[in-house]
């Protein structure tokens, strides 16, 4: 078992970006960390960073993946149950709503939204038993919807609602459940979010390609612009800890300058100056 003077937490969606710097983090750090991988190759990837780790297979979408994760993790650490489990896992499924293949956004919603709550179902008796504490990976677009980003945006929406209503349920038992709301971290996501775009675009009509290629290739402009701004993984891995093991944890935590100027803009400016400011700043075409 790795060290576990801290205690041990579970990580989904640990290959890379975000949950990969939460468990070399929370590693070093002293807990013993399972970090939720999807492929063997990259779980000896994370060991060669760091062998504190025990990488476990772990796909969201997957009910006996999850129940064989959490068996594994039971057996590990016995009746120390966790100290803590981090929602991170999540994708990105781009595209303008009108033309958004409906499979599509029930993966969007199955992966970033049902998966989170299966694992936490899943782990919630060892967190009861190391009186541990929830951390989930949400965005700041959880708070501002983009254009072509809704599902995303959607999902990571639903999160927001969710952690409110799981944190107020868990509160008899003192059980912390917190949020974190990115802007651009610098992952792999972006190179993903690309590669998504460009396969969901050829899977769109002419019509869309017509009507929707201007806004596209705005699109395409900023998440490049936003990729090469972007701030390290480990400033969301820094707070994360934070949310873990500070007396009073936050409940939600913002990250990132961009992140706090979209928390504003969200909360004070009217929703269609705000669409107008998003349009200016994004590069869309002018409405007719």
């Amino acid at each position: 078992m790795a060290n576990k003077t801290k205690g041990s937490v579970v990580i989904t969606g640990a290959s890379s970006g975000i949950g990969e710097a939460c468990a070399l983090r929370l590693a070093e750090r002293g807990h013993g960390v399972f970090p939720g991988v999807r492929k063997d190759s990259d779980g000896v990837a994370l060991k060669q960073k760091s062998s504190a780790v025990i990488p476990v297979m772990i796909d969201v979408t997957d009910a006996a993946s999850i129940a064989s994760a959490a068996a594994t993790v039971s057996a590990a650490v016995g009746a120390e149950g966790l100290v803590g489990l981090v929602n991170n896992a999540g994708v990105v499924f781009p595209g303008p709503l009108e033309f958004i293949e409906l499979d599509d956004l029930r993966k969007q919603l199955e992966i970033n939204v049902i998966g989170q709550i299966a694992v936490t179902q899943a782990f919630l008796p060892l967190i009861r038993e190391g009186k541990g504490r929830i951390v989930n990976i949400g965005s700041i677009g959880g708070r501002m919807a983009t254009p072509l980003l809704g599902p995303y945006n959607a999902s990571k929406f639903a999160m927001e609602a969710l952690t409110d209503s799981l944190r107020q349920e868990l509160r008899p038992w003192g059980i912390a459940v917190s949020i974190v709301e990115p802007g651009a971290i610098a992952t792999r996501i972006w190179d993903k979010g690309q590669s998504t775009a460009d396969v969901l675009e050829a899977k769109l009509p002419p019509q869309a390609r017509e009507l929707y290629g201007a806004a596209i290739a705005a699109i395409r402009r900023v998440s490049q612009k936003s990729a090469q701004s972007a701030i390290p993984a480990d400033a969301v891995a820094k707070v994360v800890e934070h949310a873990l093991t500070a007396r009073r944890p936050k409940t939600r935590y913002i990250v990132g300058f961009e992140a706090h100027m979209q928390a504003i803009i969200a909360r004070v400016v009217p929703d269609r100056l705000r669409d107008r400011l998003v349009a200016r700043f994004m590069g869309m075409p002018k409405s007719a």
